[in-house]
């Protein structure tokens, strides 16, 4: 029983930063129902169901969203629930008789949580795009990259997972606390480049101060020191050290032997490029388990690069519980923790449409109501 046990969330279903916000609410106790597309709706064996994880958690029924009929399916569900959320451009809620106006109209007390990569507004709002284009826009991407090589993206955690899909659920949920005490909803506009700008604050700070350089793999954090970087080791791995504080790096000194007076310069950055060349060629002597029974449990701040068939299989992973099993497929399990009320995966992704009778039933539809609906199409 996670700690959004008793809110109902309808998700009109999406790709990105949508289901991600919606499957932190669902990890966390939320009743989250998925409307699919009617046209995405192929049938599938229940047992064996979708690979897509980003969709677990949940109950999905397929709706026409052009169909009067589908639209009032989808309104009726929007008068009993806490929250909505949708990942439309902007306006096309709104053509489809779900956009926010008609929603709290029906709904007064509803959280309508929107997510869009250049907001509601501006001069991008309606122009296509995704994760890569927002953070460069939102000046994330240009600072990540070595020196001398082009910006690298991040995979799309900064953008569509990180400052979009974790901004609206955390809006969403703020916004749900709110509306407990003044009994009135509200709209959750998250976009992307707005999250990817704010996750930057600490380093607009640092600039400010003088303390970062806008010259790519020059500053301590961007793999510009030796002390916080990833180095090849003797079987093509890769590790990663990070001893910022000065006892940190004490530590990883005494551990690999770096007794020469040319490693007193931790915080010489004119040093960095030469220590680094000699840090790579100290640790490309050893493998990656070798340097795992050398440095880990040890306080210079190390950890070995694992792939995602790895990970699950560390030790200390496993030990936590950082990932679980359902049906049979392996998975992060929920974060954050709780200590009364912990979050669960409490079911795999769902076949689109598979829950429709279900949900349809829960909502008040009688059994004629249902095969009309499924008749006129407005179901699936």
């Amino acid at each position: 029983m996670g700690p959004l046990t008793g809110i109902r969330v309808v998700e009109i279903a999406g790709i990105g930063p949508g289901p991600f916000c919606a499957m932190m609410l669902a990890d966390m106790g939320a009743d989250v129902i998925r409307v699919d597309r009617s046209s995405a709706v192929r049938g599938g064996d229940a047992a064996d169901p979708p690979k897509d994880l980003l969709n677990r958690g949940r109950r999905s029924l397929g709706v026409d969203l052009k169909s009067p009929d589908g639209v009032a399916v989808v309104m009726s569900l929007v008068s009993a629930a806490d929250a909505m959320l949708e990942g439309f451009r902007p306006g096309v809620a709104e053509r489809l008789g779900i956009g926010p106006g008609d929603c709290l109209e029906r709904n007064p007390r509803l959280v309508y949580g929107r997510i869009t990569g250049w907001g509601q507004e501006g001069p991008y709002a309606s122009a296509a795009g995704h994760d890569l284009n927002y953070i460069a826009l939102a000046g994330a991407l240009h600072s990540i990259g070595r020196e001398g090589d082009a910006p690298v993206p991040p995979l799309n955690l900064v953008g569509d997972f990180g400052g979009g899909g974790m901004y609206l659920a955390f809006g969403m949920v703020c916004a749900l606390l709110e509306a407990r005490s003044s009994g009135r909803g509200q709209v959750v506009d998250a976009a992307m480049v707005d999250g990817a700008a704010s996750l930057m604050t600490a380093f607009h700070g640092l600039a400010a101060a003088g303390y970062w350089s806008e010259r790519r793999g020059a500053n301590m954090l961007d793999t510009g020191a030796h002390f916080y970087n990833v180095y090849e080791t003797a079987d093509a791995e890769y590790i990663t050290l990070g001893p910022i504080e000065p006892q940190f790096y004490d530590e990883l000194r005494r551990l690999l032997g770096l007794n020469g007076s040319e490693w007193d310069q931790q915080t010489d950055s004119s040093a960095w490029p030469e220590l680094k060349k000699k840090l790579a060629a100290v640790v490309a002597q050893r493998t990656r388990a070798e340097w795992c029974e050398l440095l880990e449990g040890t306080d210079c701040c190390f950890a070995p690069v694992l792939s995602l068939s790895e990970a699950p299989e560390h030790a200390h992973n496993v030990a936590r519980g950082t990932f679980g099993e359902v049906a049979g497929q392996v998975q992060p399990n929920p974060a954050p923790r709780f200590s009364r009320t912990p979050g669960s995966i409490r079911r795999p992704p769902p076949h689109a449409g598979q829950h429709t009778d279900e949900i349809l039933r829960e909502a008040g539809f009688d059994s004629g109501d249902i095969a009309s609906l499924r008749a006129s199409g407005a179901v699936a």
